[in-house]
């Protein structure tokens, strides 16, 4: 069996007047970020791996959820505003572990998250994947090779509004 976590970036602060990808986190996210690290945490959700844009809120998002140094990141550009394919692809390719965490951008992250699912939640959150929205899912797989789209069983859940 394989986990997997597909995490959207948390609030990210548009004040800063940088680049789309040189965009930090705001207060709201940095708080978030923490919040989400705990529930994984208190869930027993702790990746081996993890795959990471390479956008600064994803790095600022990943950085905050405080994992512990056995969770290996790595910072892929090609999950920068990533298509559902292109996060699928990276999965196959690149994930590493029985539990991995990927934190990515909407459209894609959410899209990649309804694709790889046999049954979505029923939850307007979901439809919406707002900031800091995280799904987990397991495969009945023992290879990330063999990733295939709707045949993820959802394990969980959740958003920040519900954490903070």
């Amino acid at each position: 069996m394989r986990r997997l976590i597909l995490m959207r970036h948390a609030k990210s602060d548009w004040s800063h007047g940088t680049s789309d990808h040189d965009r930090p986190l705001n207060r709201r996210g940095r708080r978030a970020a923490e919040a989400l690290g705990n529930w994984l945490r208190s869930e027993g959700l702790v990746p081996d791996a993890v795959l990471c844009s390479t956008a600064a809120r994803t790095r600022e998002t990943c950085a905050l959820l405080d994992l512990p140094e056995s969770s290996t990141v790595d910072h892929l550009q090609q999950l920068y505003l990533a298509e559902p394919e292109k996060i699928i692809s990276n999965l196959r390719q690149r994930a590493k572990g029985d539990t991995v965490l990927l934190v990515a951008h909407n459209p894609g992250i959410a899209a990649a998250a309804a694709v790889l699912l046999r049954q979505t939640p029923d939850q307007d959150a979901f439809d919406r994947y707002p900031s800091g929205a995280t799904t987990v899912m397991d495969f009945d797989i023992d290879d990330w090779a063999d990733l295939a789209p709707g045949t993820g069983a959802l394990r969980a859940f959740t958003v920040p509004k519900q954490l903070v």
